[in-house]
């Protein structure tokens, strides 16, 4: 059962080491630049270790799509290494392998993420790469007619054909009814499949624009040459030329709770219930997220000793926020032993919220508590292409890369009285989805 918690989570929705940081404050040392084409610059420098993270974040993803045109986002993530005008096609991550490094990307309802880990000498390869992709991506009909069918192939494994697959499509479209977090990053293949080419165009030349993204460069770097670079790949790219959509739809209150039966492909059955919840960097959603861990966080945390040592009604349990940059929700939930009735366990789990409602947290536990997330924040940090990634968040959600150097403090300055007030404010019948994942009867 944990592999398929793993799998939920992941569906939804990753030590102190001699980092570059000020020895007297702890704090992350980077710089910041913009050049004349709007490309918002953040460099890093640490040299304890020769290796160096190229990062890309486009402020893009599901939530800037049309309720009729969904997955672009998603769609883009794959369709970005076909190739470019000077990189032949399926050879761009070859490129990086070949140098020692590794590539990713991944998307979500805010925006889209590149990145590449490579060994310092090959800097100016990862800033090329990166650079091709934002001015000479292959947007052209043999890319889209490949990646379209990658794309349908993927929401078959990972969503339509896997156990729980379904859960963020199910639960989201049941959270919000007018804000385009109602669907998810994979969207509907169907819009894919009926977007002419010229549509994947415009996205591409709305979207992939230098004052649409922000670059990080971190790790064994000379802040004063990584300068130079840049201005040398990037400065040139123009400016994106049309208005970029930015959603200004504020999502209404639900009117009463949801509730619903899924049958799925399944021999346990999950009990869920999401909960609305504020946007992350609020002062409320820091106490949102050590709720979670609170009532989840391990075999010590009050689910796990009631739900499953106790009285052994669940096989697993978790708790936990997706951070979008507007308000998202909360997955509590808990797959039911052999047996055992999913109604009691619901009535278990909310049995467990109540005692978090009535009455504060102890001293010890919330101390407990504290220390675990002092520990996340630091590991959260711990390597470099972390670091990037962080950064490249902050900025590109809230317009400030120094948020890096405050998320610790933002939870410490959580009481035990906030972690009370949100349970009660938050964690309430009204404001809430609650979906039975049921095995399909024969």
């Amino acid at each position: 059962m944990k592999q398929t918690r793993r799998a939920l989570i992941v569906c939804a929705v990753g030590l102190i080491t001699a980092f570059s940081v000020n020895a007297g404050s702890g704090e992350i040392v980077f710089s910041e630049f913009k050049l004349d084409n709007g490309l918002h610059v953040i460099l890093h420098e640490d040299s304890s270790t020769p290796i160096v993270t190229v990062a890309v974040m486009y402020n893009v993803g599901s939530k800037n799509e049309q309720p009729d045109r969904t997955g672009f986002a998603h769609f883009f993530e794959h369709l970005m290494f076909e190739g470019t005008k000077n990189i032949p096609r399926g050879e761009y991550a070859k490129f990086v392998e070949r140098a020692g490094g590794t590539l990713n990307a991944n998307t979500s309802a805010d925006r889209t993420y590149y990145y590449q880990t490579l060994p310092s000498n090959q800097l100016e390869l990862g800033l090329w790469l990166e650079s091709e992709r934002m001015l000479h991506a292959s947007v052209d009909s043999i890319g889209i007619a490949t990646q379209k069918q990658v794309v349908i192939e993927e929401k078959k494994q990972s969503y339509d054909n896997r156990p729980y697959g379904t859960i963020l499509i199910e639960t989201m479209s049941r959270a919000f009814t007018e804000h385009p977090y109602r669907w998810t990053t994979i969207g509907d293949p169907e819009h894919i499949m009926a977007a002419k080419d010229e549509e994947f165009e415009q996205f591409y030349n709305t979207f992939y624009v230098p004052d649409n993204a922000v670059l990080v460069v971190a790790g064994d770097i000379n802040p004063d040459e990584a300068k130079k670079l840049v201005a040398k790949y990037y400065s040139d790219i123009p400016a994106g030329k049309g208005k970029i959509y930015r959603p200004d739809i504020v999502e209404p209150p639900l009117k009463g709770e949801v509730r619903d039966t899924i049958f799925d492909n399944i021999q346990v059955p999950l009990v869920l219930q999401a909960y609305r919840i504020p946007a992350m960097n609020s002062r409320d959603y820091y106490a949102i997220d050590m709720l979670g861990t609170l009532l989840s966080g391990g075999q010590s945390s009050r689910f796990y000793r009631e739900l499953v040592d106790n009285r052994q009604l669940a096989l697993d349990v978790a708790s936990f926020p997706l951070g979008f940059n507007e308000p998202s929700v909360n997955f509590t939930l808990a797959f039911a032993n052999m047996g055992v009735d999913p109604q009691e366990l619901e009535a278990a789990m909310e049995s467990e919220i109540r005692k978090v409602q009535d009455e504060l947290i102890g001293e010890r536990e919330f101390q407990k508590l504290k220390n675990k997330f002092e520990n996340d924040v630091i590991r959260g940090n711990y390597k470099i292409a972390e670091r990037a990634h962080n950064l490249a968040t902050a900025y590109t959600y809230f317009g400030d890369a120094s948020l890096i150097n405050r998320e610790l403090e933002q939870y410490m300055a959580v009481t035990r009285e906030d972690i009370q007030r949100v349970a009660r404010d938050y964690f309430t019948p009204g404001n809430r989805v609650v979906l039975y994942y049921l095995p399909k009867q024969n």
